[in-house]
């Protein structure tokens, strides 16, 4: 389970979705996501399938290791489907007691579950494809504006970037961990969900002494180094948008024109 979290990981490869600016990418995820909450038809979830299928296609980055990202949040997704199934109010299909299993609440759990995989995958692509520097820079350039609003825009990208950075250290460290208390006979598979959890203990306390002993040794370095904050900076690498930016763009509202035409018009061209 802890080697398959991937949120965070990027994953090196070289396809046009890589070379994108980090800004383009940020706006096509948030676009994407805000997409997914306008419509309650599965046509548009058929539009939303068939644009991330394009981009991952695109990206060449295997499924497999997408659908990994997945498996950490497998017990959540199940639960608050359990929940739309016997809870939700509407036509009667199956009555078991107290639990009552309605046809309103089967749609509505299935939307959710396809909204919520339709969301771990497409923030899940970005974090793929645009590495934490980068990713640093575009938040920092995107919100650049707020700082009119004296929001600290560089002071929260660099948290972002460095959070970002801490998840694979702190999976292979808590692998590490892991393998030294089974060593020791530690077991953490067996027995109930209450004793699992005890389990984790001798795992979990480690696990953050090593991180404070990170951060820290992050903080002396960045202040031996007189860092100070993003006023006054430059950058080895500007960002700059290309001409690979504006074809992006423009499948985007592309993919949104298809979205709004499925959603409004395709119904109504079946009534008549």
């Amino acid at each position: 389970m802890i080697r398959d979290i991937t949120i965070g990981q990027y994953y090196a490869k070289e396809s046009p979705i890589h070379k994108l600016d980090p800004r383009t990418k940020f706006i096509a995820t948030f676009v994407y996501m805000i997409s997914m909450f306008c419509f309650q038809r599965f046509l548009g979830f058929f539009t939303c399938v068939l644009f991330l299928a394009m981009v991952i296609a695109i990206s060449t980055i295997p499924f497999s290791h997408i659908v990994k990202g997945l498996k950490p949040i497998a017990m959540i997704l199940i639960f608050t489907m359990c929940i739309q199934v016997f809870f939700s109010t509407g036509t009667p299909i199956v009555k078991w007691g107290v639990l009552t299993i309605t046809a309103e609440g089967i749609k509505r759990a299935i939307f959710m579950g396809m909204r919520l995989c339709l969301l771990v995958f497409g923030a899940s692509m970005m974090t793929f494809t645009t590495t934490p520097n980068q990713l640093t820079d575009g938040i920092e350039t995107l919100f650049h504006p707020l700082n009119k609003l004296h929001i600290p825009v560089h002071e929260i990208a660099m948290m972002m970037s460095i959070a970002l950075r801490f998840i694979p250290i702190l999976i292979e460290e808590m692998n590490k961990i892991m393998k030294a208390q089974m060593a020791r006979g530690a077991d953490f598979e067996s027995g109930n969900l209450i004793k699992r959890a005890k389990s984790l203990v001798p795992i979990l306390v480690p696990l953050f002494v090593s991180a404070f002993r990170r951060a820290n040794e992050l903080a002396m370095a960045m202040e031996a180094r007189c860092y100070h904050g993003g006023e006054g900076r430059t950058k080895m690498k500007p960002l700059k948008y290309k001409k690979r930016d504006g074809i992006a763009f423009a499948v985007l509202f592309l993919y949104l024109v298809i979205l709004i035409g499925t959603v409004k018009w395709v119904p109504m061209i079946w009534m008549i």
